[in-house]
């Protein structure tokens, strides 16, 4: 997530009231989760099994419950709750707005899109040309759809991320500041929920077609021209490159990469990332022809005990 103006560490510093280790005039232009910073981003760590990540990643700001060495050309954020923290700056730099109107003021449509009644269309929401969004849609705040984008019934774009801290007294959710990117000629079917960023996007590309009931975790990004069936539910930070065949009932763990071309069979439990140009199938996953011959063998078990005997 940028910020719409470069701000100065000790700007940051005095938005969470914490220390600061590095030039009071270095510029801070955005936040992200580690696996998108960028130069000029602020990142977050709060457990020391990371802290050698974070501080030697991309991004130049690191929000960190220790003080510790810093880094040649980066700069400390030292606070005793960086999870906090971030959701501080979260609510400072997009904090929620509401809206009293089905479709916002601040949305734009393009030329030939039909909208359907009792759509939704929150605040800064991007509709590009000749698109059909059919009736009972929702589309949170930032959302952005390309041209001839189809999306069905009840769906919902945008909705919070599934990223929670155990605390004492319960779950302390991560604000999502991100947002849903959908890129040209994508199909969306009925009942699909696709989350939002936490910090970055969360993107469908061109000409991908999904199915009913699929669900899209947060920062994911699906590649072209991929095709995912019903009832598929994919985690977070997941990469799905081009031309990819998820069917009907697939899941997936958080942080994997299903290579190009990659089939994944039904009932399939991703649970690790996969090459692309085979076949998958089974939990744990596994090339589909291997999978299935092991369960022709299994079938001769009985077979082989009775001549055992």
């Amino acid at each position: 997530m940028k910020f719409s103006k470069t701000i100065t560490l000790k700007e940051i510093a005095a938005i969470l009231n914490c220390e600061f280790v590095g030039d009071t005039d270095f510029p801070v232009s955005g936040m992200n989760e580690i696996h998108v910073v960028e130069k000029g981003d602020i990142v977050f760590v709060d457990h020391p099994k990371y802290y050698d990540k974070a501080l030697n990643s991309a991004a130049t700001i690191v929000l960190i419950n220790k003080k510790v060495e810093c880094p040649e050309g980066k700069a400390l954020l030292i606070s005793d709750d960086p999870f906090r923290d971030f959701n501080t700056l979260t609510n400072h730099f997009k904090p929620f707005q509401s809206t009293n109107s089905a479709i916002a003021t601040s949305a734009i449509i393009g030329e030939g899109t039909i909208i359907q009644p009792n759509v939704f269309i929150g605040n800064h929401v991007v509709i590009g040309k000749n698109c059909i969004i059919h009736p009972n849609v929702c589309l949170y705040d930032y959302t952005v759809l390309g041209d001839n984008v189809i999306i069905h019934a009840g769906s919902i774009l945008g909705a919070d991320a599934f990223y929670y801290k155990k605390r004492p007294e319960g779950y302390d959710q991560l604000i999502s500041g991100g947002r849903v990117v959908v890129k040209d000629n994508v199909g969306i079917g009925a009942l699909c929920t696709i989350d939002k960023g936490v910090t970055g996007d969360t993107t469908i590309g061109e000409g991908t077609k999904i199915d009913n009931q699929v669900h899209v975790g947060h920062d994911t990004v699906i590649g072209k021209k991929c095709l995912i069936a019903s009832q598929t539910g994919i985690a977070g930070c997941v990469i799905i490159e081009d031309e990819v065949t998820i069917w009907g009932q697939v899941g997936t763990t958080s942080g994997i990469t299903i290579g190009e071309k990659a089939v994944i069979l039904g009932q399939t439990g991703v649970t690790k990332s996969v090459q692309g140009g085979k076949s998958y199938f089974g939990t744990p996953i596994q090339e589909s022809r291997e999978k299935l011959k092991q369960l022709a063998n299994i079938k001769k078990i009985p077979e082989i005990l009775i001549k055992l005997k």
